[in-house]
């Protein structure tokens, strides 16, 4: 058992016995390197591999937090000699998730300034919605609704935005760097002074994006139908 428990500390990347917090933060750094998602679709053997991948890192993290857990349990044991008091799971990160459909109807809700850092937003209806100042930073927007919303100096760097309708949205002076829009839909978009890079590298991934009638960083429009 023992010789399993040290092999989910390496799936993490860990030193055995890291603490809870660290394992938490394996998890996420792995759960956004690994998530299917962000691997094409033309790509089924990358596919396949990044959903073993995922499965063996959620497995690891779960095993990890049951440990974790049953020494808290039995330590509290120890000082009571009573029967230990039942212990809620820390808040996991959500496990990304794929091929979801659109979620409840978010459309028009305000987000100004949240921290929505690290959420999982896939499928969501956010069309309309005001997250201007907004930290998506590291968020799964996946296939996301947010035709028309306000993302006016929102930061969304490493966001994964695959395939997400951002038509007509405002993204000035948005955060960009890292992020992945292949596939997104900017069509009409506002991206006057939004940050896309360092000098001329652009450090954001736009395979297959739309961009037509989108305002560019610089002011100017884009008129051509391919990217």
């Amino acid at each position: 058992m023992k010789q399993d428990i040290d092999q989910f500390y390496r799936i993490l990347g860990l030193e055995i016995g890291a603490s809870w917090e660290e394992i938490n933060e394996a998890y996420r750094d792995l759960a956004f390197i690994w998530h299917p998602d962000r691997i094409p679709t033309d790509n089924p053997r990358l596919l396949e591999k990044a959903v073993a991948k995922l499965q063996q890192i959620n497995q690891a993290r779960d095993q990890l937090r049951a440990v974790k857990l049953g020494k808290t349990a039995s330590k509290s044991g120890n000082n009571r000699q009573k029967s230990a008091p039942k212990y809620s799971n820390p808040p996991p990160p959500p496990p990304p998730k794929t091929n979801r459909p659109y979620q409840a109807d978010m459309s028009g809700s305000d987000f100004k300034g949240a921290n929505l850092k690290e959420r999982d937003l896939s499928g969501r209806n956010l069309a309309g919605s005001d997250l201007s100042f907004a930290d998506l930073s590291d968020s799964f927007l996946h296939k996301v609704n947010l035709e028309e919303a306000n993302l006016y100096k929102a930061n969304l760097f490493r966001a994964n935005l695959l395939q997400a309708n951002l038509r007509g949205a405002n993204l000035q002076e948005s955060n960009l760097i890292g992020a992945d829009l292949s596939g997104a839909d900017l069509r009409e978009a506002d991206l006057r002074g939004a940050k896309i890079g360092s000098g001329n590298r652009v450090m954001v991934k736009l395979t297959g994006v739309i961009l037509t009638g989108a305002i560019l960083p610089d002011g100017t429009i884009y008129r051509d139908e391919k990217s």
